[in-house]
């Protein structure tokens, strides 16, 4: 894909640039691990991150502490491992805005490729396309033919200038070759309840938010951002699925260290990552959320792949639309 150039590129950044370090991980680790959360208190992600660092603290018999450093769309804080001793005891728990910091913010003092160590992807779930139940178009087909006819008539919401749903909405029609006028909210919340009263179009969610509204006929569900279905929604075909094979977005959570973090230290903390996935409270956690975690496999490669795939096509969708940051 003009995006990632093979398999090479993950093998690279894994055996190369991160983790190069090829030191013992006996011992590891010997006193508390911080992760920082590159943003204020509250949200999905700090309860999945706050859920792992609470397994893996019974697993390892050390401490995982939580520590945030908010500010600047999450880019401060990640600044703030990428320069950490690269020795297994500062991590960054962190995700969409991870990848999108380099596309939005100037001059950042690093580089969300080299400078960071992939460690595990703890979770992931799928957006849903969904419009107002008095919308003309029924299909996802038929809101692209829409789309067409009527180039900037379709109101999209989003949760503000630069936000995810923002984004996914500019790469949706951007692929398509449409245009739809965004719609910027201070959060999903409002979103939702314009779309219930046929104030908004569409809109782009975590099918958590609206499975029961799709479920009632209140909305109406047209595509999914994976091939890999909601199970809220299990019947509603990807847009993958139907004609435009290179769109796939998971809402992610991972975990990351600085890139020089030894190798050896890194598989530690992901065989440990991967246990405590594993767990009762964090599968069944995860389930309410409609969210998985790694889809087996090299859970570290997966990440490092999204990191690459997502930091180059945000940093295409933000200068080819000239979306800007929305102060924090």
């Amino acid at each position: 894909m003009w995006y990632l150039k093979g398999l090479s590129v993950i093998v690279f950044l894994l055996s190369s640039g991160a983790a190069v370090g090829q030191g013992s991980a006996d011992g590891y680790p010997s006193r508390p691990v911080t992760l920082i959360l590159p943003f204020s208190a509250g949200g999905p992600t700090e309860l999945i991150v706050r859920l792992y660092a609470t397994r893996m603290s019974e697993l390892t018999g050390q401490p995982f502490l939580i520590d945030y450093k908010p500010g600047a769309g999450g880019t401060l804080g990640a600044a703030f491992v990428a320069k950490a001793k690269p020795d297994g005891y500062t991590l960054l728990g962190s995700g969409a805005s991870f990848t999108a910091g380099p596309a939005l913010y100037k001059d950042l003092p690093f580089d969300t490729v080299k400078d960071f160590a992939p460690i595990f992807l703890m979770s992931q779930s799928p957006f849903v396309l969904v419009s107002s139940a008095g919308f003309p178009a029924k299909t996802f087909a038929e809101y692209l033919a829409f789309a067409k006819t009527n180039p900037g008539k379709i109101n999209l919401g989003t949760s503000g200038a630069s936000s995810t749903q923002h984004l996914l909405g500019a790469w949706l029609h951007s692929a398509t070759n449409t245009k739809v006028t965004f719609v910027h909210y201070k959060g999903a919340g409002p979103q939702v309840i314009e779309l219930l009263a046929g104030r908004l179009d569409v809109g782009l969610f975590p099918a958590l938010l609206i499975a029961q509204h799709v479920k009632t006929g209140k909305l109406r569900a047209l595509a999914m951002t994976d091939v890999n279905h909601s199970k809220l929604l299990p019947d509603i075909p990807s847009i993958a699925d139907q004609g435009i094979p290179e769109f796939h977005y998971t809402l992610w959570t991972g975990a990351l260290g600085p890139a020089a973090t030894p190798a050896a230290i890194v598989i530690k903390l992901g065989d440990a990552f991967l246990r405590a996935s594993r767990s009762a409270d964090i599968a069944a956690t995860l389930e309410a959320q409609d969210a998985v975690p790694s889809g087996g496999g090299n859970s570290a490669a997966q990440l490092a792949k999204i990191v690459v795939t997502e930091t180059a096509l945000w940093r295409r969708l933000v200068r080819e639309n000239d979306i800007k940051a929305e102060s924090d």
